[in-house]
């Protein structure tokens, strides 16, 4: 268990050994010192020469249930998929009900559900330097299948996943659908969304952000309004700081039934934005002023828990203060999936972040949203595809957003909008490298929206190069309005944008040879359970000639 020290003022601290460690070492070398990375290493738990020496705990002897947090899967490969599940009989404790001892995890993928066709079964080991975590790499599968999956420890069995793998690499694949979410803060509203994407027929889930959130949860859960007693008391009513807090915050979220009903019924494919560390933050600059090495070793903490608490593979496992998230998937010939991470090596945002009027700062060619080594990773990746449709999943507005159709206009500096040189990049990176059906899946803005991609937004007449679909969230905000209040502005002054909706929801996109498909899908309330699903608006995009169409 990580040590939860507290300051005279009861704010939540780290280590004070590696605070101190961390003080002596400059800002620039701190992300890249042997030292540094060691120390944080240490800090946050990693497993290593311990981890040989830790005694085994027998599963036999578990003193209840341990998959009170359900199973997962992600990340899936022609041959092979990620399964992830954790070992917590009391997740709302630090420890999550076990020692610190390794056990022993048995796994299982059937054909079919009953396990009657068991294909491949192996055992792992659930480490307590991991928070007892267990990510499985699953292989020797055959391209193009459904799999279910389950894990065993002693005598207690885990509740059943369904998972797929990819379609051979460089086949033909006719169709591919999937969800996409986002933005699920736990204390604005229940996870209705999840329970009726949990009901749809899907190959897989791409998770765009704000899987977590940071801010203090009472004792109620806020909008959902539980009875006193529902919740520890006190337990997740203050900011997460530390490694402990932010574990905590991951097992309150998992808790929700709707949440593992989605995670066991697809595979998703997760990445972050800013608030499963800090609200806002920009690589190493924090939201509010701490030293840089303080926010750091936080940023350090909330890497550790997503990769432990996501179905992420082994490349994914942080160092430090760093993980690379950004990473390549393909379905086929069919759709090439380039994951950003939008967050972790941006430039600061300019004029004091939020709504602003765009001026020198924010215009500087230098800005970037992606960093330089990622931008050429995505630009790269255009060059050597062969797929009919090459999608983008990542985090913020990537299209034009004014905000009056009066000039001048303002613009969201958290979005594409305040790095206009990276999207120009970006735009020219895919237009030399011929890509005709660029497809940007977006979260962050707690709306649906779907856009035109156009060359020049300046330009209303300039030619449409792609589309965007962005998602609403599944609650934050609370229960939002289908209209919301600037829904005039936007759309007037933003001719490319074709549908906004203010509702919580998620939404579907099918792909095919010929043409692309995007349902946005809504619930008309969060803050009590039971809300039935409506389709909002269906868009149809052409292969080869880009742009949204109503359905």
């Amino acid at each position: 268990m990580t040590q939860d020290l507290r300051t005279p003022h009861g704010r939540p601290s780290h280590h004070p050994e590696l605070r101190a460690a961390a003080r002596h070492i400059g800002r620039r070398r701190f992300l890249t010192a042997t030292g540094a990375a060691a120390a944080l290493a240490f800090a946050v738990g990693v497993p290593g020469a311990g981890t040989a020496a830790a005694a085994e705990l027998d599963a036999g002897r578990l003193p209840a249930d341990p998959f009170t947090l359900g199973v997962a899967s992600g990340d899936p490969h022609p041959d092979s998929v990620l399964l992830w599940t954790r070992l917590a009989p009391s997740p709302y404790q630090a420890d999550g009900g076990l020692p610190a001892r390794r056990v022993t995890v048995e796994w299982e993928l059937a054909l079919d559900a009953r396990f009657r066709s068991v294909v491949r079964r192996g055992k792992t080991t659930a480490h307590p330097e991991f928070h007892h975590t267990v990510h499985v790499e699953a292989g020797g599968l055959a391209p193009g299948r459904v799999y279910h999956y389950r894990f065993r420890a002693g005598r207690h069995v885990s509740p059943v996943g369904r998972t797929r793998t990819a379609p051979a690499a460089h086949s033909r694949a006719d169709a591919l659908t999937f969800g996409v979410v986002s933005c699920q803060r736990y204390d604005q509203g229940y996870y209705t969304a999840y329970r009726h994407l949990a009901d749809e027929d899907l190959d897989v889930v791409f998770h765009l952000g704000d899987y977590l959130y940071e801010y203090a949860v009472n004792d109620a859960a806020g909008a959902r309004a539980y009875p006193a007693g529902t919740l520890p008391s006190g337990l997740f009513g203050h900011e997460t700081v530390t490694l402990e807090d932010y574990r905590l915050r991951y097992a309150l979220y998992k808790s929700d039934p709707d949440l593992r009903a989605a995670h066991a019924a697809h595979p998703f494919v997760v990445t972050w934005d800013d608030h499963e560390t800090e609200n806002n933050y920009a690589d190493d600059t924090p939201e509010n002023s701490v030293p840089p090495e303080e926010f750091l070793l936080r940023r350090a903490a909330a890497y550790r828990a997503y990769w432990e608490n996501m179905p992420l593979r082994r490349p994914q496992l942080p160092e430090g203060p760093d993980l690379r998230l950004y990473r390549r998937l393909h379905w086929g010939r069919l759709a090439q999936f380039d994951v950003l991470d939008t967050r972790q090596y941006r430039s600061d945002q300019a004029y004091g972040d939020g709504w602003q009027y765009p001026g020198p700062d924010s215009e500087d060619p230098s800005r970037t949203l992606t960093g330089a080594a990622q931008e050429r990773w995505l630009l790269d990746g255009w060059r050597r595809s062969d797929a009919v449709w090459n999608v983008v999943p990542q985090q913020v507005t990537f299209s034009q957003r004014l905000d009056t159709p009066t000039p001048p206009a303002k613009v969201s500096m958290d979005s594409w909008d305040g790095y206009p040189a990276s999207r120009e990049r970006v735009l020219a990176g895919a237009q030399a490298a011929g890509v005709e059906n660029l497809m940007v899946l977006t979260g962050d803005v707690h709306v649906h929206y779907g856009f035109d991609i156009k060359r020049d937004f300046a330009d209303p007449g300039s030619k449409t190069v792609g589309t965007e679909i962005v998602t609403t969230s599944v609650t934050s905000g609370g229960n939002g309005s289908e209209k919301p209040a600037n829904h005039g502005n936007l759309t007037a002054a933003n001719p490319h944008l074709r549908f906004y909706n203010g509702l919580r929801g998620y939404t579907t996109v099918t792909l095919g040879q010929q043409q692309a498909r995007a349902d946005f899908k809504t619930v008309s309330h969060v803050t009590t359970q039971g809300a039935p699903l409506t389709t909002a608006a269906s868009f149809v995009t052409e292969a080869g000639d880009p742009g949204l169409k109503p359905a």
